[in-house]
């Protein structure tokens, strides 16, 4: 599940060589001829795994700048890299001005390519994640800020948009960690109190003695150690929203004053001379089985009836697992980002790991395993071995790494390090290899003189069976040989009816 990057080049060329340079520092890669045919695929089911594009400035059937365009209406927050064979100052202004994270000038070398895109990916992430903690801050987070696909989660969602329409009482029940809260703020964010008070009380961490003053608030001097004037969490959130988080934890005579002010809208602060009048909407949630508690004798009936006006149920984690790997992109980007850390994505064995694993902590325990797993990661991609504790309650092995090349150690010095473990007899003598040790593309001319080398030593100098298979005429292997600085072996050519080796 590593990123996936669009590479948009009408150069099958150019589109061959940024795709193995993309695809060698461990991300996916989807290719696009031209600007139309990248639009649609962005517009298609594809278009959400998209993380980056590669965009050419030069195209035939639309250019760069029309392309980033129409990016820019559409996926406004997808980073954009433009590629172009032409650099220049008017060039790279005119791209950055329509909304391109970064500038590049072809061939650009592989690790240049994947800083920028590492760089564009961390800068979109940061800038997401600022933007997403802005609106929470302003309370105006709403559905479409929240990380989930499952037809289960989309049923919650349905539900929720309803529900904010109206200044109904609601009631999200849920585990704990699956995700209520956030829920119940894009109710608020999605309805007409959107940018007013979003107060949360945990009604099951308030201290006995002081839950009618947090919630009702207190005058000062209504009892030892009231030095000054407390409004209390209900007038804090007028106009807005009251969010009573684990309201089954409420005592019972509690209950009775949170009834009355439902019902009156009004709360009577400890130590008033008279009510005070709040205007909110109370959204409550909870991890327990109200209706049980009641009929225990628990929970008021009454207020349960008033509470449970409007019931939204949101799924554990293991009922929705279409929303893992989504989850987990998420929770990898942003960590990789804040980290400074180049994890990518996941292997398909760590992918699957996680996939079936219960996750009885939900979505809080998936975003601490994978900010532990990003921590402590050395490569570009998560493996099994990166999440001990949920491989042994899988039973799954999780001593080794898989090896994955990254742009710090590029494909060819692990293709040496596999040779080097193979047994010598496994060796070819005749391997030939299209990189340097520093992962840089080699020459044509040394790859060509390579090449010649090699076919006179396989076929034991007979130019005649060298050139043949070569597929070029004996004077131009003559001419190759002179200009490759080879004319040793042209006085070495056997003669031509001595047996030869045979041809494998």
């Amino acid at each position: 599940m590593p990123q996936t990057i669009l590479i948009v080049d009408d150069d099958p060329v150019q589109r061959r060589l940024l795709e193995a340079a993309i695809t060698r520092s461990g991300m996916n890669v989807v290719t696009a001829p031209g600007g139309q045919p990248a639009l649609d695929l962005l517009h298609g089911p594809r278009g959400e795994q998209i993380a980056i594009v590669l965009l050419d400035l030069v195209m035939p059937d639309m250019d760069g700048l029309t392309v980033l365009a129409k990016l820019r209406v559409s996926n406004p927050d997808l980073p954009v890299i433009v590629l172009t064979a032409k650099g220049g100052i008017d060039s790279a202004v005119d791209a950055m001005r329509a909304g391109a994270s970064d500038f590049l000038v072809k061939p650009a070398s592989p690790e240049r390519i994947t800083v920028s895109i590492r760089n564009s990916l961390k800068i979109g992430t940061l800038a997401g994640e600022v933007t997403r903690l802005k609106k929470r801050v302003d309370n105006r987070l709403v559905f479409d800020d929240l990380v989930a696909k499952s037809s289960e989660m989309r049923q919650v969602i349905r539900l929720g948009q309803r529900a904010a329409q109206s200044n109904i009482p609601i009631l999200i029940e849920g585990e704990s960690g699956v995700g209520k809260e956030l829920v119940a703020r894009a109710i608020q964010g999605s309805s007409e109190r959107a940018g007013k008070p979003f107060v949360t009380v945990n009604c099951g961490a308030i201290p006995e003695n002081l839950i009618e003053s947090i919630l009702f608030g207190h005058e000062k001097g209504s009892f030892t150690g009231a030095t000054d004037k407390h409004l209390g969490k209900f007038q804090e959130a007028d106009g807005g929203t009251l969010f009573l988080d684990e309201i089954g934890e409420l005592r019972l005579d509690m209950q009775v004053k949170l009834l009355r002010a439902l019902q009156e809208g009004e709360v009577d602060p400890v130590g008033g001379k008279r009510p005070v009048k709040v205007n909110v909407r109370i959204i409550s949630a909870t991890n327990r089985d109200l209706a049980e508690r009641a009929r225990e004798g628990l929970f008021r009936e009454d207020l349960y009836y008033r509470l449970n006006v409007f019931p939204i149920f949101v799924p554990p984690l293991r009922q929705r697992r279409e929303d893992v790997p989504l989850l987990a992109r998420h929770f990898i980007a942003r960590f990789a980002a804040e980290e400074s850390k180049p994890v990518a994505g996941l292997t398909p064995e760590a992918s699957d790991l996680i996939e079936k694993f219960e996750w009885p902590g939900n979505v809080r325990q998936l975003e601490n395993t994978i900010f532990r797993a990003v921590v402590l990661c050395d490569g570009i991609t998560l493996d099994v071995c990166d999440f001990p504790q949920i491989a042994a309650a899988m039973g799954v092995e999780a001593q080794t790494r898989r090896p994955i090349a990254s742009a710090e150690a590029p494909l060819r010095v692990h293709q040496m390090a596999a040779r080097a473990a193979q047994p010598v007899a496994e060796l070819s003598p005749y391997a030939l290899s299209g990189t340097d040790i520093a992962g840089h593309m080699r020459k044509l001319e040394e790859i060509e003189s390579e090449i010649i080398r090699m076919a006179i030593s396989r076929y034991d100098g007979h130019m005649s069976e060298v050139a043949r298979r070569l597929g070029i005429g004996r004077s131009t292997l003559y001419r190759k040989l002179k200009d490759f600085g080879l004319e040793q072996h042209l006085g070495e050519e056997p003669d031509e009816d001595a047996p030869r080796q045979a041809a494998s």
